[in-house]
């Protein structure tokens, strides 16, 4: 799974990502997009060795503020499809508190960062507190992602209006940082994708981007190929230190592959409880990524990787729903600077409710759009969405899909009569919305 545009690897992308390649090293999967189905897209739709914090916008903290900021993210604009659910996860700041499992491998990236630039001389901004209503020009055009890509679709993308979006990757304020003079920085937050619904997928999900760009290497290599070779040398030099100190002294292998924004680009992997655990996507920079920021020819490396990735990993999380839960069963299980093994709850039962419905030949129908129902209505007592049946009528023509959503809490038994109840707001949501035919 790969992300950054271009930049970072996904935690937690969806298994249908073909835009992934264009929004830098996110998964490397295959989705569709209908770029033309936008117009259906209504409302519902300096050098110093430490690491400094910026908190350039605060999210909201307080009734008024959480007002003003549903102001932001919630317009009327025809373009806007963020789902009122949301609004309850921007500015939770899961990845800035240090006892939360994101909020830990994130301080051990930055506390590794920070000790390396005590030998290396250059500072490493670090900036965790980005607000993440961005201009479109920010998260697509500076990252050279074409006007007509399928990565721009409001079927993957929320958009707040024709001018912003959520950002789909950290990567968005990239070119804001290279353009403000910072020579080597990471930024860490939660970025937004309309995704499938399973353990590993979520509409909102946290990354973190590592840049460093080295003025006056190529004049002092004379060709931009030995410049190009000291920039890969010291890109995978520091991520090596950085794996290790995640992960300890474990086997590690380097493997070619391609972005469209960095070249020569590259995935690091890790041999880790007995298998090959793709960790993130890097590279040198594409020098015109660099040039729109207004450093030339300036050469530089990227990397980018997905917290939640990780944090299921080291910490052995199975449900990506679990990094939201207030739930003290789990969070009193984490202490700062300490990874160490999740004890599951008790499992509570699954409810789960099949729909299945014909598809309107004209509106036509999109499985992300559906899921955002089924999130909206179900919140967080959704497990999964599983296409389990579809056919064309050999006499008619129609085709018909059948879903079978699965209703857990992690908190709790749920009832048979609470999820019906919840399964048929889903349906009357789908018919009208959707414009489905249910059966």
């Amino acid at each position: 799974m790969k992300a950054m545009a271009p930049i970072l690897l996904a935690c937690c992308m969806s298994g249908a990502s073909a835009a992934a390649a264009a929004d830098g090293f996110m998964t490397r999967c295959t989705r569709a997009f209908v770029w033309p189905m936008a117009p259906k897209m209504t409302s519902f739709a300096a050098r110093r060795t430490f690491c400094t914090r910026h908190a350039l916008i605060s999210a909201a903290s307080t009734v008024a503020e959480g007002k003003a900021l549903d102001g932001r993210v919630h317009t009327e604009h025809p373009m806007n499809n963020v789902p009122v659910t949301l609004s309850g996860k921007i500015g939770r700041d899961l990845h800035r508190n240090p006892s939360h499992p994101l909020g830990i491998i994130k301080d051990r990236i930055e506390g590794y960062f920070k000790e390396r630039a005590a030998t290396t001389g250059v500072a490493v901004e670090c900036f965790d507190n980005l607000f993440p209503v961005v201009p479109i020009v920010n998260n697509f055009d500076d990252l050279l992602i074409p006007p007509d890509h399928v990565s721009r679709s409001p079927i993957d993308t929320y958009y707040v209006d024709d001018k912003q979006v959520l950002r789909t990757h950290t990567s968005a304020h990239q070119s804001t940082m290279l353009g403000k003079g910072l020579e080597a920085f990471l930024v860490t937050g939660d970025v937004y994708r309309r995704d499938e619904i399973d353990r590993t997928h979520y509409p909102v999900f946290h990354q973190m981007e590592g840049v460093r760009i080295f003025p006056g290497l190529l004049e002092s290599r004379g060709s931009r190929e030995e410049g190009v070779k000291e920039v890969e040398k010291d890109l995978k030099e520091a991520l090596e230190g950085m794996v290790v100190t995640l992960f300890g002294d474990v086997e590690r292998r380097w493997v070619d592959t391609y972005f469209p924004f960095t070249d020569p680009s590259f995935e690091l992997e890790i041999f880790y409880n007995d298998e090959w655990l793709e960790v993130l996507g890097c590279g040198v920079m594409q020098q015109e990524i660099v040039r729109r920021a207004g450093k030339g020819e300036t050469l530089g490396w990227a990397f980018g990787l997905g917290l939640e990735r990780l944090a299921m990993v080291l910490f052995q999380i199975p449900d990506i729903r679990l990094f939201w839960s207030t739930d003290e069963r789990f969070t009193k299980q984490f202490e700062a600077g300490k990874i160490t093994t999740f004890a599951p709850f008790s499992k509570y039962p699954p409810c789960y409710k099949d729909v299945s419905f014909w598809i309107d030949k004209v509106a036509g129908f999109n499985n992300n759009d559906f899921f955002e129902i089924v999130r909206g209505v179900g919140g967080d007592l959704v497990e999964s969405v599983v296409l389990v049946d579809e056919f064309v009528h050999p006499k008619t023509g129609r085709a018909s899909k059948c879903f079978r959503v699965n209703y857990r809490s992690m908190e709790r038994s749920l009832t048979n009569e609470e999820i019906d109840v919840l399964q048929e707001e889903v349906r009357t949501q789908m018919s009208d919305a959707l414009k489905v035919e249910l059966r």
